[in-house]
């Protein structure tokens, strides 16, 4: 089993060095962001149920669903062009799962 984690480790900081994005600190904005990605949701969903402008919540929510990807485009240097079509695959995606969880909480609270 050590020998996996440290081939790993070999491998993701070989990729580091290729294109100048540390995976750890890639994995840290990506996980850090994850409590004011859920904050950011549930403060659409307040404002829904308020009334109120939902502007400021959605930007905050996007920002905090791509944080770790604008890492990665800003930080990497000669990043191939297929891993932009998987970031904007998974861009998409987390906004349409997104979208969908508004929608039902909204349709399940009657907002």
């Amino acid at each position: 089993m050590t020998l996996i984690l440290e081939t790993l480790h070999d491998w993701m900081m070989g990729l580091s060095a290729d294109y100048s994005v540390n995976p750890y600190i890639f994995a840290a904005i990506y996980v850090g962001a994850i409590p004011f990605f859920m904050g950011s949701v549930a403060w659409i969903i307040r404002n829904l149920k308020r009334d109120k402008q939902i502007a400021l919540p959605v930007i905050s929510t996007g920002l905090c669903l791509s944080s770790a990807y604008l890492y990665l485009l800003v930080a990497g240097e000669n990043i191939p062009s297929w891993v932009y079509l998987i970031i904007i695959f998974l861009l998409a995606y987390g906004l349409y799962s997104t979208y969908q969880r508004i929608k039902g909480k909204r349709k399940n609270n009657k907002v």
